[in-house]
């Protein structure tokens, strides 16, 4: 941290320069002659004219046609976001949508599977229709073949999805699986009772559905069967990885939160539940079971395909209500008390929808007295697939952690299982997990529900909390389950995370309640989703701010100068994490090198030569003015904080300046942070100035981490050449410069030297 002395210039004298006045020739005024020379002028003025009242009659025209002023309203909408708004719920008059018109009007079943097809009909496809006492309804989407056909299933085209009458059909892409929801509804529609959620890959393990799932839950057998149950009561798991109990403990489903990757044991004890219930099955996939990109791009052993396999007599097991499971959407059976939750989200990434719908499904289902139960497995399914990206993946492993515990701390005073939907779906969208068009459609499908007949299922009638504090501990029961061979994954049998997984999940652990607030001068467009991706990995969250705000990508709007004054707001949203790193694009934080600093401490680069340099564009008389502003500030803090400051500032006349491009706040220094904020005001000071000021006030500088000292910092002259100096050994590098998809991809090259496992992701 550079101390560098300032004293005032006298400004330039301002001169005036005389203009003359030039005057043309005078005109002639004749009419025929001036409409003549103006011809051109005429007309223009009357093209201009006829516009304008174009653009009126199109904006009174917009009152009954809301999309006339469209590409207005979006450029509008984009720079001014608006708060969400929680739509009306009106199920009292909704009006019946009866089939009257497709070839299957008078067609009832209760059992139904429902698929979404892209290609012609596939082997697995093709013995699934021949299952006894299920009806196969296929789902098709704007890659399906126009000449689509299966004898035995019910196709619906996307012609013909529209023409169903079905709200939740504005709602849905094109090109996605999740166009399953018009199928669910379809279903329903018919006399559905059971619906058996499935993909056109997967073959049921010996021909039928009723040897592995429980079907009838009104029967006196399945009510009376006790089913072994993961404990409950245990505040520091709030999800688990069924796998472990079905004998896999090396395999991870996808959805499960990467920090809890490492959790290989098995449970010591279960209890148990009585049977009746479990509106939700989830059954295990051998050959490929659902596993995410991290898996499967670093379990891969060359073009060998998986074929894992489960313990077929492990016990079912159900999840009590204070800890869930991944569920996914070809493999899962619905009973009608848990239609509702079929659901698929359309604002998430693909691979996210269905993982989304499974954990705000199971935080609801507590509400009905319902629970998920895990099965063995019951389908093998054939690994056709081609490694996917992680982006595809993206709003799992940035926020499934933080949705879970949202999910299990949620509660809501409404007396209507659907008004409680409703509350869900809009709570999920203020905390950003995903956006209003999944607010609207949540109210659209529970509309389509009741126009098709649907019955909601009554609420319990006491509430959660006083369940959970009534565990019952006594029989508790003991399995133990197999460790089946893991040769096949490419790992000896007794390591059960690979050594990049490992470093990741120990980068998670230290820094997942830490929250990375970035400032992105490049084109947030091209650039924002990548940086969230690359330290969302490692993060608690990844808050955005950027000078033009972006509402789709969640990027919020800041000054870079004064980036200080935006912090209070984001300390105030994220109360309980750990600490704040702050961070701006021009510098590259290698995560993997922060381990060893001390987190309770503050970090800051004030010990980098080169980083103490003048900023610039700023000339003497702009560095007077700032240390007049800083000396007020000064004499306005508490003695504390200005006891710490004169302690390591040597004058009045001296102002602190040190690269701010990185800086860590713990949570215990929160609070003098945000008091000094607010006596900056509105100064105007510089945030490499405001930042070291804050700082040296805050604590002295020999109890600062020192780990940001050994960044590398040059300067922005050779900023060009930074691919020269990179280095994955130290904490940070600066300058750097990203501005599109192709830089990013560049840097990423580089970082896998610290973090080998980005180039399976990227």
């Amino acid at each position: 941290m550079i101390v560098q002395d300032q004293s005032s210039t006298k400004s330039s004298k301002s001169h005036k320069h005389l203009i003359p006045h030039n005057f043309s020739e005078p005109k002639n005024l004749d009419f025929s002659t001036w409409a003549s020379e103006n011809f051109f002028k005429i007309l223009i003025i009357t093209l201009l004219t006829l516009s304008v009242a174009a653009f009126f009659f199109f904006f009174h025209n917009s009152i009954a046609s809301p999309t006339t002023l469209f590409c207005f309203q979006k450029s509008y909408l984009s720079n001014n976001p608006q708060k969400i708004k929680i739509p009306k719920l009106n199920l009292d008059t909704v009006q019946p949508i009866l089939d009257k018109y497709s070839p299957y009007s008078s067609f009832h079943s209760e059992q139904w599977i429902i698929v979404s097809v892209t290609d012609y009909p596939s082997d697995s496809l093709q013995k699934l229709v021949k299952l006894k006492g299920w009806q196969v309804l296929a789902i098709g989407n704007s890659k399906t073949p126009k000449d689509w056909s299966l004898k035995g299933a019910i196709f619906l085209s996307l012609e013909q999805q529209a023409n169903l009458g079905f709200r939740v059909v504005d709602y849905l892409p094109y090109d996605s699986y999740v166009r399953k929801s018009v199928g669910y509804l379809f279903a329903i529609q018919h006399g559905a009772r059971r619906i058996f959620d499935a993909d056109d890959r997967g073959e049921v393990i010996g021909g039928e559905l009723g040897k592995h799932f429980d079907l009838d839950l009104e029967s006196v057998i399945v009510k009376q069967q006790r089913i072994f149950r993961y404990t409950s009561g245990n505040s520091n798991r709030t999800v688990v990885n069924p796998y472990i109990h079905f004998g896999q403990r090396s395999v991870w489903p996808r959805g499960l939160p990467l920090e809890n990757v490492g959790e290989v044991g098995h449970e010591e004890f279960y209890s148990e539940v009585s049977g009746g219930k479990q509106y939700i099955q989830q059954g295990i996939s051998n050959g490929l079971p659902d596993v995410d990109s991290v898996f499967y791009s670093t379990r891969k052993t060359g073009k060998l395909a998986f074929d894992i396999r489960f313990d077929e007599h492990a016990p079912k097991v159900a999840m009590p209500r204070d800890t869930m499971v991944p569920i996914n959407s070809f493999n899962t059976l619905f009973h009608y008390n848990a239609f509702w939750a079929l659901m698929l989200p359309v604002s998430v990434s693909t691979m996210a929808s269905d993982v989304l719908r499974g954990y705000w499904a199971q935080r609801l289902l507590w509400e009905i007295g319902g629970f998920v139960a895990v099965y063995p497995p019951t389908i093998y399914r054939h690994d056709k697939t081609e490694a996917y990206h992680f982006i595809e993946e993206k709003d799992l492993h940035v926020n499934v952690g933080r949705l879970i515990k949202f999910l299990i701390s949620w509660r809501s005073e409404k007396h209507r299982l659907f008004e409680k939907i409703r509350d869900l779906s809009y709570s999920m969208a203020e905390e950003g997990f995903w956006n209003e068009n999944d607010v609207k459609f949540t109210v659209a499908w529970l509309q389509d529900l009741v126009a098709v007949g649907y019955q909601q299922p009554k609420l319990i009638g006491f509430e959660l909390d006083r369940q959970k504090a009534n565990v019952d501990f006594s029989g508790r029961k003991e399995y133990v389950p197999p460790k089946l061979p893991s040769v096949h994954l490419g790992v000896e049998e007794s390591v059960t995370v690979n050594y990049e997984i490992g470093n990741l999940i120990r980068w998670k652990k230290n820094f997942g309640n830490v929250v990375l607030i970035m400032f992105v001068s490049g084109p947030v467009q091209q650039t924002a989703l990548e940086w969230r991706l690359l330290y969302g990995r490692i993060f608690k969250t990844v808050v955005i701010l950027s000078t033009q705000g972006d509402a789709d990508l969640a990027v919020e709007q800041g000054q870079l100068d004064q980036i200080y004054k935006c912090l209070p707001k984001i300390f105030n949203r994220f109360n309980s994490t750990e600490g704040f790193l702050v961070l701006h694009d021009n510098t590259i934080l290698n995560y993997w090198n922060l381990l060893q600093a001390d987190r309770s401490k503050l970090w800051i680069a004030n010990k980098v030569p080169t980083s103490r340099t003048v900023i610039d564009g700023k000339d003497a008389s702009w560095f007077a003015k700032q240390s007049t502003m800083v000396n007020k500030v000064v004499s306005a803090m508490p003695a504390h904080l200005q006891v710490n400051y004169k302690e390591s500032s040597p004058s009045e006349q001296s102002l602190a300046l040190c690269g701010s491009e990185v800086f860590y706040i713990p949570r215990r220094f929160v609070s003098d942070f945000v008091d000094l904020v607010d006596l900056v005001g509105d100064f105007e000071i510089h945030y490499k100035i405001a930042v070291p000021m804050f700082f040296m006030a805050m604590d002295l500088p020999q109890n600062f981490d020192p780990l940001l000292n050994k960044m590398i910092y040059k300067t922005e002259a050779i900023s060009t050449r930074s691919f020269d100096f990179y280095s994955a050994q130290v904490p940070a590098v600066h300058p750097w410069s990203i501005s599109t998809e192709s830089d990013f991809v560049k840097l990423i090259r580089l970082m896998e030297s610290g973090d080998p496992l980005l180039m399976e992701l990227f």
